[in-house]
C-alpha cells in the first residue's frame, strides 16, 4: 500500500515511477551502504586503537591533535573506500546510486575534516574543504558534476593570455590545503623517526631533521606545481632575478646559511655547548639558519652570525669533554706554614659542592712574589654552563675562614726602605 502511495506521489509530481527492478536494486545498494558503514565502525573499534598506539610510539604524534582522531579517520576512511568500491563496481541506476553516493560523500567529507583538524588546521578551513568535497562527490554520484564545474569555470577574468576562474581558484585552494597538511604531517613523522635513530648523535640528528624539512617543502612545492599544471618555465625570470639578488645583496645571508650547515656537519658547535667568543662566555641555545643563539650567565642572549664562528677563534669548553679546569690564584705571607696552607687550599676545594673528586683538585706553587708566596688551586668541574666565577667565589670564601682559623696570613704589599746616609745636622744658631 505504501509503495503504491509513493508511486502515485511521484507520478503526480512529474518524477519517473521506479520499476520493481529499480526498487530491488535500490534496496541492495542501501543494504551494501549500511554494511560498509558498519564495517567502518568495526574497524574504528579494532584497528583504530592499534594504529593510535603505533602513531604514539613510532611516529611521535602523542602530543599533537592527530593521534586522538585516528579512530575517526579509520572509521570514515574505511567506509569511504568500501563505498567507492561499491559505487564503481556496477552501473547503478539513479535510485540505487543515490544512497551510495550520499554515504560516500558524507564519509569522504568527515575523513577530510578529521585529517585537516589532525594536521592542526583551523576549524573553518577543515569544514570548508569538507563541504567542497561533499558537494563535488555527491554531484558526481548523481551525474551533475559537469554543470557545476562548467559554471565555476565561466566565472572569472582574463589576465593577459591566462584566465583566472572561480574553478581555478577553488582548485588551487583545495590543493594547497591538502599539500600543506600532508607536508606538515610528513615532516613531523620524519623528524620523530630521525630523532629516535640510534646511529646519529644530537648534531647529526638536528642536521638531518633540517635537511628533511627542506626536502619535504621542495617535494611539496613541485608536487603542487605538477597538480596545478603550472609551467615551470614561467619561473625562469624569477630564478634569474633571485640569482642576481644573491650575487649582489644576499651574500652575507647565503654565507651564514652555508656556514650554519657546515657547523652542523662538522659538529664543532652544538646546542648545549659552552663557548667563548671574544669576551663573551655562554651556552649555545640553538643553531639557526642565520645565527647561533648564545645565552650568557647574565641572562643576555647573543645572536652571533654563523660566519663569525667559522672565521674567528672560538673556545668550546664542552667539545670533546665537559670537564673544565678552573684556576684560582691564592697568595700567602712568607711567614706562614707553607705545608699547612696548601693542605687548607685542597680542603677548601674538596668541600666545594661543584668541584669534582675525580680528577681531584691540585695545588701548585707558582712563584715567589714581592709580598707573597703565590699558589694556584686547580679544580675540575663538569657543568661549565652554570658558570666558573661562582666556583672561584665559593672556594675562596671557604679558604678565607680556614686561613683565619689556622692563623695563615694573607699578605699585603710591603716595601723595605734602605737609607744610605742622613744629611748632616745644621750648625747651632743657623
Amino acid at each position: 500500500m505504501s509503495i503504491n502511495i509513493l508511486a502515485n506521489w511521484l507520478a503526480q509530481n512529474g518524477f519517473a515511477v521506479p520499476t520493481n527492478a529499480e526498487l530491488v536494486e535500490a534496496a541492495v545498494a542501501g543494504t551494501l551502504t549500511v554494511v560498509a558503514l558498519a564495517i567502518g565502525y568495526a574497524a574504528s573499534r579494532t584497528i583504530g586503537p592499534r594504529l593510535a598506539h603505533l602513531a604514539e610510539a613510532r611516529a611521535g604524534l602523542k602530543d599533537g591533535p592527530f593521534q586522538p582522531r585516528i579512530c575517526a579517520i579509520v572509521r570514515h576512511l574505511t567506509a569511504a573506500i568500501l563505498l567507492a568500491v561499491i559505487f564503481t563496481s556496477a552501473a547503478w541506476r539513479p535510485y540505487a546510486s543515490l544512497p551510495v553516493g550520499l554515504a560516500l560523500s558524507a564519509a569522504s567529507a568527515m575523513t577530510t575534516v578529521a585529517l585537516l583538524r589532525g594536521a592542526n588546521l583551523s576549524r573553518w578551513i577543515a569544514w570548508g574543504v569538507a563541504g567542497f568535497v561533499f558537494a563535488a562527490l555527491f554531484s558526481y554520484s548523481v551525474g551533475g558534476f559537469t554543470p557545476i564545474t562548467t559554471t565555476l569555470d565561466r566565472i572569472g577574468v582574463d589576465v593577459g593570455s591566462n584566465r583566472i576562474s572561480l574553478l581555478t581558484v577553488t582548485t588551487l585552494a583545495i590543493a594547497s590545503v591538502a599539500i600543506y597538511a600532508i607536508a606538515r604531517l610528513a615532516n613531523r613523522v620524519i623528524s620523530h623517526a630521525i630523532g629516535n635513530a640510534r646511529g646519529f648523535d644530537a648534531t647529526q640528528k638536528l642536521l638531518f631533521q633540517k635537511l628533511a624539512g627542506i626536502a619535504v617543502v621542495i617535494i611539496a612545492f613541485f608536487v603542487g606545481i605538477d597538480m596545478l599544471g603550472i609551467d615551470l618555465t614561467t619561473f625562469a625570470v624569477f630564478g634569474g632575478a633571485f640569482g642576481l639578488a644573491v650575487g649582489f645583496g644576499m651574500q652575507k645571508t647565503i654565507g651564514n646559511l652555508i656556514a650554519g650547515i657546515i657547523l652542523l656537519m662538522d659538529r664543532s658547535i652544538k646546542p648545549g655547548d659552552v663557548i667563548v667568543i671574544g669576551n663573551s662566555v655562554g651556552q649555545v641555545n640553538k643553531i639557526g639558519v642565520r645565527a647561533v643563539s648564545m645565552i650568557t650567565r647574565d641572562g643576555k642572549e647573543h645572536l652571533i652570525p654563523n660566519e663569525n664562528l667559522m672565521t674567528e677563534e672560538v673556545e668550546n669548553w664542552s667539545f670533546s669533554d665537559r670537564n673544565v679546569r678552573v684556576r684560582i690564584p691564592v697568595g700567602i705571607a712568607y711567614s706562614s706554614d707553607l705545608k699547612l696552607a696548601q693542605e687548607l687550599m685542597l680542603r677548601a676545594a674538596n668541600e666545594s659542592p661543584r668541584v669534582l673528586k675525580s680528577p681531584k683538585p691540585n695545588v701548585w706553587l707558582t712563584g715567589f712574589g714581592d709580598s707573597s708566596v703565590d699558589h694556584e688551586i686547580l679544580a675540575w668541574i663538569s657543568d661549565p654552563e652554570s658558570g666558573v666565577g661562582n666556583v672561584r667565589s665559593d672556594v675562596l670564601n671557604r679558604l678565607w675562614w680556614l686561613f683565619k682559623e689556622h692563623g695563615i696570613e694573607i699578605p699585603f704589599p710591603q716595601r723595605d726602605l734602605n737609607v744610605r746616609s742622613w744629611p748632616a745636622a745644621c750648625p747651632a744658631g743657623d
